[in-house]
């Protein structure tokens, strides 16, 4: 009608072409060829003929069809981003993330997410690899009916997963297992990022401030090693941790399931194998500046360190009573008794016991309490590089 109007005022003389093509909103060459598509096939011939045209680029019925089918199947509940990893690496799908992403829409297999909100502030990352490690745990149902705590050490700088284990319950124990595990991999690393939890921290008042004049066990084993220890007041502090706690949440009961794993050992196994490197394959990110700051570990014993230590006072029989067991000290030919000395009992990471007296090791036991038998090495004195307290 519009161009009725305008062909009208044009015959009659009213417009000139280019005033009638502004009335169009088009070029005055536009017009031109309006007219001669007018004059050949009436009003028919102003319709624009791509609408009723199949773009060749368009993908074929099948194929939407078969990626529709694949996640029903196989992949119902994941997200897309999640699937369409899987589409590509597991099932060689070419297409690309916003193509999965629009079909799996438009045939309402999945719902369109609301709007987010903007981003305000982000504090930046580190930038070099090993300058600030986070250290998180998440409680969550991994698999069907059971409960178990997600225990991660990830780099700031990259977000690269350096360690990846379920445990029954976060604690110290699991907190100096994703740290060991760091340092026999990478190295030292300069500052350590994590929550107010009653293992990394002392915290006086509930809420407060955390002291450190009287570190925990955990906090004793990072100043030993000369590690900075950094405190988070808040959730949005530890955002990074959050997001990606939520996209374990999100993908690793889906893939356990996936892989039929109902029981913790096969399920730290499936982490070490395949999970973490995959993730890390598709989420970490450069750093900001080449190189690195990790520094290689030439220290003593690592186990003497990453443990707990506790003071006891030896008994009248020569044994040391710690956590309702009674840990034999045996005989020796450099002392005839221990009774009344002060020792360190340590426990390690494998639950595994020790007694020390000053730098000698006394006695190794089971986590039963039971004696080990083996060869009982002093501890080498703690060394570390000049440039891992830069």
């Amino acid at each position: 009608m519009r161009f009725l109007e305008a062909l009208s005022g044009w015959r009659e003389g009213r417009l000139t072409q280019e005033e009638a093509a502004r009335l169009l909103g088009v070029c005055e060459r536009s017009f031109r060829r309006y007219l001669n598509r007018h004059e050949e096939a009436g009003l028919e011939g102003l319709i624009d003929k791509r609408l009723s045209q199949v773009s060749h680029r368009r993908a074929p019925v099948d194929e939407v069809l078969a990626t529709t089918a694949l996640y029903q199947k196989h992949y119902a509940g994941w997200n897309v981003k999640h699937f369409h990893s899987w589409y590509q690496r597991e099932h060689k799908g070419s297409r690309s993330y916003s193509w999965v992403k629009s079909v799996l829409q438009s045939q309402g297999v999945i719902a369109k997410a609301p709007g987010r909100g903007k981003h305000r502030k982000r504090r930046e990352r580190s930038p070099l690899p090993g300058m600030m490690l986070h250290q998180d745990g998440s409680t969550h149902e991994w698999v069907p009916g059971q409960q178990w705590d997600l225990i991660v050490t990830m780099d700031d700088a990259t977000n690269a997963h350096y360690s990846m284990f379920f445990v029954d319950e976060e604690g110290t124990q699991s907190s100096l297992q994703g740290v060991r595990d760091v340092i026999e991999q990478h190295g030292l690393f300069s500052s350590f990022y994590s929550d107010r939890g009653s293992h990394y921290w002392t915290t006086p008042e509930a809420g407060g401030k955390v002291d450190k004049e009287h570190p925990t066990q955990f906090g004793r084993a990072m100043k030993q090693l000369g590690i900075t220890m950094i405190a988070a007041y808040s959730p949005e502090a530890r955002g990074r941790s959050e997001r990606m706690f939520s996209t374990h949440q999100e993908r690793l009961p889906r893939e356990l399931a996936l892989a039929g794993i109902t029981d913790m050992a096969a399920a730290n196994r499936y982490l070490a194998e395949h999970y973490r490197q995959n993730f890390n394959a598709e989420f970490m990110q450069p750093a900001m500046e080449e190189g690195g700051a990790f520094v290689p570990w030439i220290g003593g014993n690592l186990d003497d360190i990453l443990c707990e230590q506790f003071e006891r006072t030896v008994g009248h029989d020569n044994c040391v009573h710690f956590d309702g067991m009674a840990l034999q000290i045996p005989s020796d030919r450099h002392r005839c008794h221990y009774v009344k000395a002060k020792v360190r009992v340590t426990r390690y990471t494998n639950g595994s016991l020790a007694i020390f007296h000053g730098p000698r090791k006394l006695a190794l036991y089971d986590d039963k309490g039971k004696e080990m038998k083996q060869d009982i090495q002093a501890v080498a004195p703690v060394r570390r590089a000049a440039s891992a307290g830069n």
